[in-house]
């Protein structure tokens, strides 16, 4: 097992990254909160070393004058908001969980929703980042570097995404409200509306629930700070849940799994949205209750939610849905980053393979639907390069990495229409390992220029790993049996996913280039 260290100060820390670079030892930054999707946490090897930024969190600095907020890597973002709401001000955008370090959001790209300002990523509010990195023995093998916006461009480019930071600077602004109006409409012409929903809404985004043929449009505006309103948008996702219910979705979730019941989950799907539509999604007008829209609250209440982090200690009987202590929710997500020109169609082809049979994507609308969400170009390497378009959707994962799922075709040809028909880049804290097939030549040069000075930081590659390096590199393993259930390879053969059980490897029923585990009764009563 890796060693770990906690350190405080930003002493410890350097104390910490020359012992491993002294002692040729391989580095991991964790934090207090869950790791990332994809392994970005994992070390190589018995000897390496983890350092926590648990307890590297005393720092937070507002300077008025510059509209600029200075914190450590470890601080929680909701502690950052808090504090520089506290000072009469607010950030820009977030993520819309809240469960994350200011280090490891912006080190894995997070983003919230908006092509207005600065945008909706988070990196793209940075205007300072200090670094820790490894050093020869005159500079006693480790020093602090820190860059600024406008001086050391090149360098803040590349460290903006996916590599770990010391400490970050972000832009702030005058505090500032927001209203929220949630429309559940049908889905006709989302295609064509998609678009201007972005442009008009500051803060706009739209969850599509493709089976039941609805959209759900957020019209969320900026407000000015007097205007009345102690709103609070508690997302249902994040609340906390009796740990006897969340055992109950999963059992249930399971047993329509086992029964290939496609009804039972479209039933679930259609009293989930029922329930949504009748709370508002968790928005509270008061911070109790929803009463109606529009909803509006301070920046600091509405950005992010997560108030399951927070359940008592005294109610033992509570916690987030999918912790992973009580076997309650298990599910994929799969984030793809389209460049918007390309986005209309990819909505068009997931039209057409809905309309094939509805009843399919009824997995995918238990959780979240399809979330779309805008973020703007970026000068990041490896941000965006252009104004683009962001889903994210959820799906059931098995207990048993080679159990296959229900539909798990029509899953995994959305993926490969999104990752390879219309050359979408993965979100890096999320996604199977297949959406980082091929990502190096989706950044073209800006990847090349990432690679430059990430070899200037860190020439020993002291802080990659095995695990970082094949998602970074999009590298491909080899193919064994079973591989394309968990999404660590695209079938070419039948034994890649589960012929005893009924699935073969089939091409795609709209983008016909993909490759897909598809359930055949017939096959299975043959056998």
């Amino acid at each position: 097992a890796a060693n770990i260290t906690y350190p405080t100060t930003e002493e410890e820390l350097c104390k910490a990254v020359a012992y491993a670079s002294e002692h040729n030892l391989k580095v991991k930054t964790v934090t207090k909160f869950s790791h990332t999707i994809p392994k970005l946490a994992c070390p190589s090897g018995s000897d390496a070393r983890l350092i926590s930024t648990s307890k590297y969190n005393s720092v937070i600095e507002i300077e008025p004058d510059r509209l600029t907020v200075t914190a450590d890597s470890g601080v929680s973002l909701r502690e950052l908001i808090d504090k520089v709401e506290a000072a009469g001000f607010s950030i820009g955008t977030s993520p819309y969980w809240e469960g994350v370090s200011i280090g490891g959001l912006i080190s894995t790209g997070s983003h919230g929703s908006s092509w207005s300002g600065r945008g909706g990523s988070v990196h793209d509010h940075v205007v300072g980042i200090s670094l820790v990195v490894p050093a020869n023995s005159s500079e006693r093998y480790a020093k602090v570097i820190r860059l600024e916006e406008g001086r050391d461009d090149k360098l803040l480019n590349a460290v903006k995404v996916s590599l770990g930071v010391l400490g970050v600077k972000l832009s702030i602004e005058k505090a500032f409200k927001r209203s929220i109006t949630y429309n559940f409409t049908s889905d006709v012409a989302l295609e064509d509306i998609f678009m201007d929903h972005g442009k008009k809404f500051e803060f706009g985004d739209i969850t599509w629930y493709p089976s039941r043929k609805t959209a759900v449009y957020r019209y969320d505006v900026r407000s000015p700070v007097n205007v009345s309103g102690n709103g609070v948008n508690d997302f249902i996702g994040f609340q906390s849940n009796p740990i006897l219910i969340s055992k109950g979705v999963r059992a249930l979730e399971k047993s329509l799994e086992a029964s290939k019941s496609e009804s039972g989950k479209c039933t679930t799907a259609d009293t989930t949205l029922a329930y949504k539509k009748l709370t508002g999604n968790g928005l509270k007008n008061n911070g109790l209750l929803f009463t109606g829209y529009p909803v509006i609250g301070n920046q600091g209440k509405i950005q992010t939610s997560g108030s399951c982090l927070y359940s008592s200690s005294l109610r033992i009987d509570v916690s987030c849905s999918w912790d992973p202590r009580y076997n309650g929710l298990f599910f994929y997500e799969t984030t793809a980053i389209f460049p918007l020109p390309r986005f209309r169609d990819f909505i068009l082809d997931v039209k057409k393979l809905r309309d094939m049979k509805p009843e399919r994507l009824c997995g995918i609308d238990i959780y979240n639907g399809i979330l779309i969400r805008f973020i703007k170009g970026s000068k990041a390497y490896l941000g965006q390069g252009e104004d683009s378009v962001v889903i994210d959707f959820n799906y059931y994962r098995a207990d048993d990495v080679l159990t296959p799922r229900l539909n798990q075709d029509v899953m995994e040809e959305m993926e490969q229409m999104a990752f390879s028909k219309y050359g979408a880049k993965p979100h890096w804290g999320k996604n199977r390992k297949v959406g980082f097939f091929g990502v190096k030549q989706k950044y073209g040069p800006n990847f090349d220029k990432f690679l430059e000075v990430k070899n200037k930081l860190d020439p020993k590659m002291m802080f990659s790993s095995e695990w970082s390096d094949e998602i970074l590199f999009g590298r491909e393993g080899l193919k064994y049996d079973g591989c394309a259930l968990e999404g660590n390879c695209v079938c070419s053969e039948d034994r890649h996913c589960s012929p005893s059980n009924g699935y073969f490897c089939r091409q795609g029923l709209v983008y016909t280039q993909a490759r897909v585990c598809r359930f055949s009764s017939a096959k299975v009563s043959m056998a």
